[in-house]
């Protein structure tokens, strides 16, 4: 699920011009905890915008949307 994720949220960065940050959470006991269960997490900002699946049209929506 990670990488089908992460190939959306990169065809969207080459449309749309955003950066993007990859976060491992293995070996760090904060991360894992917080984000185990919900995996992969799609984060907007520090807002988690999507868990498990990346829909690429809502995607699109939520950072054109954006300031």
């Amino acid at each position: 699920m990670c990488e089908r994720a992460l190939e959306v949220v990169r065809e969207a960065q080459a449309e749309l011009g955003f950066d993007l940050r990859v976060v491992d959470i293995d070996g760090d006991p904060a991360l894992e905890a917080a984000h185990r269960d919900h995996l992969p997490v799609i984060e907007i900002d520090g807002v988690r915008a999507f868990t498990y699946f990346v829909e690429p049209n809502a995607l699109r929506a939520r950072l054109v949307g954006m300031p």
